[in-house]
């Protein structure tokens, strides 16, 4: 089993920023890739950002040139700094790890328990 633990979240004013933070930990043969993705109420969970192993990311068009992901190998730990956060970005932020077990076995995805991000206007 995998765990993911996430920190960082909270309440800020809308031009503010905070950085999220989550480590996995647990039965980790290779860490292939993790993301950050949100869910606002009401509304479907969606990707927010992803990052590989090899520190290729992929964003949201709603997020490109505000958040930034980026992870430490040596920890298994992906961050994402949030930028000039604005309300539309209220949302429950979930981690989401992508994880070999073992030598060949499948991949399996892993979720944290979210963390909440709110953006005063």
């Amino acid at each position: 089993q995998v765990q993911l633990v996430e920190s960082g979240g909270g309440l800020v004013q809308a031009g503010g920023s905070l950085r999220l933070s989550c480590a996995a930990s647990g039965s980790i043969f290779r860490l292939n890739a993790m993301g950050w993705y949100r869910q606002a109420p009401g509304k479907q969970r969606d990707l927010v950002a992803t990052i590989t192993r090899e520190a290729i990311t992929n964003y949201a068009d709603s997020v490109k040139g505000r958040f930034s992901i980026s992870n430490d190998n040596a920890k298994n730990t992906v961050y994402l700094q949030m930028n000039s956060l604005k309300p539309e970005d209220t949302a429950v932020y979930y981690c989401k790890a992508i994880v070999t077990p073992g030598f060949l076995a499948t991949p399996v995805d892993y979720w944290g328990q979210g963390t909440q991000v709110t953006v005063s206007s």
